[in-house]
């Protein structure tokens, strides 16, 4: 599997690119985790918030937002992180990772990034050097952690 990793400002998204990145979320947090919520929160269009976006051909394959720091109380906030079911186990939620974490530094360097985890991925998170902030807490019956990755 090849991916082809682009990373958009909001304002760059073509509307099939966003329609598959809502279509992806729809398929994996509401369906598959069977979450009822609003997914589509108002924060995908804001600020300086960028997509980040890995196809394989035509298919969207792995996705992860980068909230804007300055609407978010001083950190980039990773949210909505997904690797599509058919594309699990490859790997590819590393690469993801990486990306993520140079797109961040490029974007707002030395910004400390903080992400909301589900509780089993603390140990997968600490890899790339974040570290657990509060306590442990349910979000749509699962849980979550928050965790932080100092600059």
């Amino acid at each position: 599997m090849t991916i082809d990793w682009v990373c958009k400002h909001h304002s760059d998204l073509g509307k099939e690119q966003l329609y598959a990145i809502l279509q992806l979320r729809a398929e994996v947090f509401v369906v598959e985790q069977k979450c009822l919520y609003q997914d589509i929160d108002g924060q995908d269009l804001e600020g300086d918030t960028c997509h980040l976006m890995g196809w394989d051909g035509d298919r969207l394959v792995a996705y992860l937002r980068l909230l804007d720091p300055e609407l978010q109380g001083g950190d980039v906030v990773i949210g909505r992180v997904i690797i599509a079911p058919a594309a699990r186990g490859t790997g590819l939620g590393h690469e993801m990772m990486s990306q993520a974490l140079k797109q961040a530094e490029k974007h707002w360097p030395e910004v400390p990034i903080y992400l909301s985890a589900q509780a089993h991925l603390q140990g997968y998170y600490g890899r790339y050097g974040f570290v657990v902030v509060g306590e442990e807490y349910l979000e749509d019956d699962i849980p979550h952690i928050g965790m932080r990755r100092p600059q």
